[in-house]
């Protein structure tokens, strides 16, 4: 019996399941004013610490800390990044496929954070349970400071891993990616997203805002 030629497809359709979107735009014109309105914040968090930091060795000082303000959404001065934030956080849920009909979307949160001149300040790995998008605006950075690094949120994808061909590349074996940023600079990922942030080595100021947005049930807010 004439055994068959067994012929591969030369081409394979291709459906990207359950992709985990990441969006960065670049808005420098809130830095300016945004960095003179959490100056107040983040002094009153040093000055908090000090009782602290007293109790340290002068050597070791500020070495790990992360000085942060408190919510900042209902704050006047942060209202109108507080709008921009939402209407795109909003627009992106949309983007993602969601019907926000019977849903209205707040910024819940937002807060500013700056890391330790020392050095030593970074974040452990961690999402937001309590949002849908949340996100960075970048106020001091560089190529020299700490940076977020996501990871894949896919526990399955985890359990079997291989080497990757190119870690300079994002591709579909990639299982943690760092961003560097800048001053100006947003980013929005669903909340649900693993995120970290590197060791800072104190070499340059580092400052960004968190935030998180929720779409919450009409019904929920008509009931009040």
């Amino acid at each position: 019996m004439k055994k068959t030629k067994l012929e591969y497809p030369k081409v394979l359709n291709r459906d990207d399941l359950f992709r985990c979107p990441v969006w960065y735009a670049d808005a420098p014109e809130f830095v300016k004013n945004l960095n003179k309105a959490s100056d107040k914040h983040i002094d009153e968090s040093k000055k908090n610490m000090q009782k602290e930091l007293k109790k340290q060795s002068k050597n070791i000082g500020d070495l790990g800390k992360v000085y942060h303000s408190g919510s900042l959404s209902n704050d006047p001065k942060f209202k109108e990044i507080t709008n921009y934030i939402g209407a795109t956080a909003n627009n992106l849920l949309i983007e993602m496929g969601f019907d926000l009909t019977n849903f209205s979307l707040y910024t819940t949160e937002m807060w500013v954070q700056e890391f330790a001149k020392k050095g030593g300040g970074h974040h452990t790995l961690h999402t937001h349970w309590n949002g849908h998008i949340s996100g960075f605006y970048f106020l001091k950075a560089s190529d020299k400071t700490s940076m977020p690094i996501f990871e894949d949120p896919r526990p399955g994808n985890l359990m079997n891993l291989l080497p990757e061909a190119d870690k300079t590349k994002i591709t579909f074996a990639s299982s943690m990616i760092h961003y560097r940023v800048k001053p100006g600079r947003f980013m929005f990922f669903p909340s649900y997203m693993p995120h970290q942030y590197s060791v800072d080595l104190g070499q340059e100021p580092f400052r960004f805002m968190h935030f998180n947005c929720q779409a919450i049930p009409k019904s929920v807010l008509n009931a009040k």
